[in-house]
């Protein structure tokens, strides 16, 4: 096997600790978190028939530059970070309701129903807050 620009060169630890996570049964390890370890199990060089990251993307039903994505952060980031996908910081989409507009809806409930209402409906509450 010709030397990549990023080897998966895995110690007996790891080794270990991917197999445990692709076996686990705990929600936590998503579906694609297993996959991510199992492409690591495939192409590890230190074992005595590594895959290519052809095999591998055929084996692990991936598109092959996934297989070459997840060896490359691997190779940078190490094997936590090629595992477990990392949490967005910034959400894609801004929320839409701020604070100041969860305080209105918050008040808007809290206080006394509309006259004839023993309580505020979900539909009551966007009413006064779109026309107030």
């Amino acid at each position: 096997m010709k030397n990549q620009k990023y080897a998966v060169k895995l110690n007996d630890e790891q080794r270990m600790y991917l197999t445990k996570y692709v076996t686990s049964k705990s929600k936590k390890n998503t579906a694609q978190n297993k996959t991510r370890a199992k492409v690591l199990l495939c192409l590890d060089e230190n074992q005595e028939k590594p895959l290519t990251p052809e095999q591998t993307a055929k084996k692990c039903k991936l598109h092959q530059e996934n297989v070459y994505k997840i060896r490359k952060q691997y190779a940078l980031e190490g094997l936590e970070a090629a595992v477990e996908r990392k949490k967005r910081e910034v959400p894609p989409v801004p929320p839409k309701v701020t604070g100041d507009i969860e305080a209105h809806i918050i008040a808007t409930a809290c206080s006394e129903a509309p006259e004839g209402k023993t309580k505020w409906t979900l539909e009551m509450i966007a009413n006064k807050l779109v026309h107030h």
